[in-house]
């Protein structure tokens, strides 16, 4: 019998007292989390009732099948594109005298085998078989490969039928006699086998495997299920027994809101399996409820399953407070489905309402959804999910201007309104990086003076946070994009145009190429329109607590001069002082303050981890305590305070400071493949010299030493030198060689003169500025391309350019491969859109005279249109072979 049947049997013996889950699970020996799921699905039926109050006590509800909402209508309901199925399946199930076999077709899972079990309980149900009936399952693909052990399953053996058949044993068939019998994968069942049972359906009567004396009978509905074509894949004979043929769509057949709930309930059923709330982002919903999944409903509740274990370990293991999913947990192809372009916003408004950021599973007792607001993606990752999301909902493009702008807004109010008055350069240095304020104090001066302004010590502060998050976003190599970037430009063009050249401040600084995106970003704070901040008067206090005279409410006089209110509460612990008397006197100060809000404690030592929940118990207060912290931890929870953050917030946006802290500053993010650029520097005098000259490379250029690498080698003659050298070329991209002499290759060679002179460190710094843009194209073309991904076809074009190089034996100038590496990724991204090529001028005649040309880049283009499907005519060859013959390109 099936547990849920255990369970509501149970509820007949509880009398008018009732029962509660637990007493349920005791007595059958199930998880709580069964009994209770199975309870309110017993609920929803309508064979149980439950009053409120805690505990809650369940009734048994004693009414005919026939009066409770059954779960195939369930079924039906929540699932629309199924209602036929449906109503195949009862049709089948109700036909006299005893039921019409049924024919499931689906793809891999779609469900068929939970279809046949709901179809089974319909049958309990009406009365057409006994409540205690079996339901057999079977997959003839498991014994596919023995159809004699396939037949012997199904319908039993007689001794010595063949070889191991040592006794007599009965079938599947006897065993589901007066229930139903459901064949999955019938399509494997042999052709004797068919025979064997349209002759059981038409009589009601077989015979075990190798009996011909005895005819046994059996009443057995059969149902059976197959992924295949059935008029190629069973006989014909067998499938006019089974006139009832039900199909169950794939998943995406099905609609958007189906899709959602199948996700919504896939959710809740985990959040009873865990005994935990489960927090899930909307965009994690919508992405679920949009990807490509191909295996269907088998493969989504596996999909889920898998972001659910993930979030349990981090959760587990202390990396998450609470067990939440973002998008960022997601793998990437079901991020993807964010990006749909097929359904209506006006939808997705109704499914998830339109302020809405978080989804709560409950895993109580009365499973539900709580909708939460607040942020979980960057501004970055938030607003490139937001642009595609809006740009495929169809609005009007002023309407989409509006959505951004507030998006930008918000982010705005985030890092400016969280400082105010004053600022201490001493202190910020100890916090972000010294290179980091000096970088901005150049660009807020220039932009002062360049704007005529005197920008507010709340934008300085908002700068310094934001530039640092966007430096270290550009050296890990992840994307900054701005939507409105456009916008942005036209709405503020003095502030834009002042952005543009504040750039290289920091790129200059840094050595970094910052994306022009940012520059919309830096525009913004400089036109930010000075608004006032009211404060929450239920905000979160921050209490330091830490050993020393001085060291908390030094920590905390920091966060309040850098955030110009006095807002944390530094309480000092002498070393001396028990954990009792320090606790004793953390009660009087709340007490004496009136404080009735939630408390976040910072606190420097283990030992004071523990006072939190005595707190809560005499005082009633909510708290969460942070140990070991840092100034930076009391900057990061006060701002957080101070915007009116939840306490669970608060705290678990305190606690990523911890791997904020942790991450290598040397990690460009560059692969291996990216990375390969090479200076070599020759000396005659011996390692020792040539050791000098690279010292002097590096101290007289600007150099990313995450991407290129300054190599000395001692000369030991010409020809193991330039051994040495091509060796070094192999691994890496060349951009120039430091020698006193000239040696013979394709690289370019200064002498050490050049280092000393002012105008050799221009041309040096000229080659190697060119080699850094040329490697870090990737992100810049993923920008402008719309068919194709930029880092791939990045790598591809660089293949290419490097095949023509061969072919032609060239070496090309860097600032040549740059143009011809733009114009041949834009030439993919329109080919591949299906976009017409414009007509080269005199196209005979040039190839006719530059055929070497001509053979090398044609050669070296046929992977890139095997790649990507795509035929590159020789009218565009001829405008790469501009490139390569150092002209710029006809583009008449």
């Amino acid at each position: 019998m099936k547990r849920i049947e255990l369970i509501y049997e149970k509820l007949s013996s509880a009398g008018k007292s009732g029962i509660t889950a637990q007493d349920i699970a005791e007595s059958l020996g199930i998880t709580r989390a069964n009994a209770s799921s199975d309870l309110n699905r017993l609920v929803t039926e309508g064979r149980a009732s439950k009053a409120k109050g805690k505990p809650v006590v369940f009734h048994r509800l004693d009414v005919s099948p026939v009066q409770h909402v059954m779960e195939l209508d369930l079924f039906s309901k929540r699932n629309p594109s199924l209602y036929s199925a449906v109503e195949q399946a009862k049709a089948a199930v109700m036909y006299p005298p005893r039921g019409m076999g049924m024919l499931v077709l689906g793809e891999t899972g779609t469900g068929k085998s939970m279809f046949a079990e709901l179809v089974s309980g319909y049958a309990r149900d009406m009365g057409k078989v006994a409540k205690d009936a079996p339901f057999i399952v079977f997959n003839c693909a498991d014994y596919a490969n023995n159809p004699q052990l396939l037949l012997g399953q199904l319908f039993g053996t007689r001794k010595g039928a063949y070889t191991g058949a040592v006794e007599d044993r009965p079938g599947l068939v006897e065993a589901a006699d007066g229930g139903m019998l459901f064949l999955d994968e019938v399509h494997r069942l042999p052709p004797e086998g068919q025979e064997m049972f349209f002759t059981f359906i038409d009589k009601g009567t077989y015979r075990r495997l190798g009996e011909t004396d005895r005819e046994r009978r059996s009443d057995v509905l059969i149902i059976s299920a197959t992924t295949e074509n059935p008029e190629t894949s069973l006989l014909k004979t067998f499938t006019r027994r089974i006139p009832m043929v039900i199909r169950i769509p794939s998943l995406m057949e099905r609609g958007l809101e189906e899709r959602f709930n199948l996700v919504r309930n896939f959710f809740i059923d985990e959040s009873v399996r865990l005994s935990r709330e489960i927090r899930v982002s909307v965009n994690t919903m919508k992405a679920l409820s949009g990807y490509h999944c191909p295996n269907n409903i088998g493969q989504l509740k596996t999909d889920i399953q898998l972001a659910c274990a993930k979030a349990y370990i981090d959760c587990m293991s202390g990396k998450k407070e609470q067990l939440s999913i973002s998008t960022m947990d997601l793998p990437q192809h079901i991020r993807q489905g964010l990006y749909s372009e097929t359904e209506h916003r006006q939808l997705w408004n109704k499914l998830v309402g339109i302020s809405s950021r978080y989804f709560v599973f409950q895993h109580t007792d009365n499973p539900e959804i709580i909708r939460t607001s607040g942020e979980d993606d960057s501004i970055y990752d938030m607003l490139d999910i937001k642009m595609h999301e809006l740009r495929s909902s169809g609005l009007k493009e002023e309407e989409l201007e509006a959505e951004l702008e507030k998006s930008i807004e918000d982010y705005f109010k985030d890092y400016i309104h969280s400082v105010y008055e004053k600022r201490d350069l001493k202190t910020l240095e100890s916090l972000i990086q010294p290179d980091v304020i000096r970088a901005v104090d150049s660009l807020v001066d220039y932009c002062e003076n360049s704007l005529s302004v005197k920008l507010e010590e709340k934008i300085y502060y908002g700068l310094a946070v934001h530039i640092s998050n966007s430096i270290d976003r550009v050296r890990k190599n992840q994307r900054i994009v701005n939507p409105r970037l456009s916008a942005i430009r036209n709405q503020h063009r003095r502030e834009f145009n002042c952005a543009i050249n504040a750039l290289k401040i920091i790129e200059g600084a840094f050595d970094l190429q910052m994306p022009i995106d940012e520059a919309g970003f830096i525009a913004m704070f400089l036109a930010y329109d000075k608004e006032s901040y009211e404060g929450n008067e239920n905000r979160v206090k921050v209490i330091v607590v830490a050993h020393g005279p001085s060291t908390a409410t030094s920590m905390a006089e920091t966060a309040n001069t850098l955030l110009g209110e006095n807002y944390a509460i530094g309480i000092n612990a002498p070393l001396d002082e028990k954990p009792l008397q320090i606790i004793r006197r953390i009660k009087d100060f709340i007490k004496d303050s009136g404080i009735r809000e939630d408390i976040l404690f910072l606190v420097d030592m283990g030992s004071l981890m523990s006072f939190g929940s005595e707190l809560e118990e005499e005082l009633g207060i909510r708290t969460k305590t942070l140990p070991l912290v840092s100034t930076l931890h009391v900057l990061e929870a006060t701002r957080k305070a101070i915007l009116g953050y939840s306490l669970t917030e608060v705290y678990s946006e305190t606690r990523r400071v911890n791997s904020l802290l942790d991450e290598s500053e040397q990690d460009s993010g560059m692969s291996n493949d990216e990375g390969r650029l090479a200076i070599v520097t020759v000396c005659t005098t011996g390692e020792g010299g040539a050791l000098t000259a690279k010292n002097l490379v590096l101290k007289k250029l600007k150099i990313d030493k995450n991407l290129v690498e300054v190599i000395p080698v001692s000369y030991s003659g010409e020809k193991d030198t330039l051994d040495e050298i091509r060796k070094i070329e192999s691994e890496r991209r060349i951009v120039f060689i430091v020698s006193p002499f000239r040696l013979r290759g394709e690289f370019p060679v200064y002498g050490l003169d050049s280092l000393l002179s002012g105008e050799g460190i221009s041309a040096l710094q000229k080659h190697i500025d060119q080699e850094m843009t040329y490697i870090k194209m990737g992100y810049t073309l993923e920008n402008q391309l719309k068919m194709v991904d930029g880092l791939s076809v990045l790598k591809d074009v660089k293949l290419f350019n490097s095949e023509v190089e061969k072919g032609l034996s060239i070496k090309m100038p860097t600032d040549i491969l740059i143009g011809v590496t733009f114009h041949a990724a834009c030439l993919i991204d329109r080919l591949t859109a299906s976009e017409e090529t414009k007509a080269f001028r005199d196209k005979k005649q040039f190839i006719s005279g530059n055929r070497r040309f001509y053979n090398a880049v044609r050669k070296a283009s046929l992977p890139l249109m095997e790649k990507y499907d795509i035929d590159i005519s020789d009218d565009d060859i001829c405008r790469l072979m501009s490139f390569f013959m150092s002209k710029q390109p006809d583009i008449s």
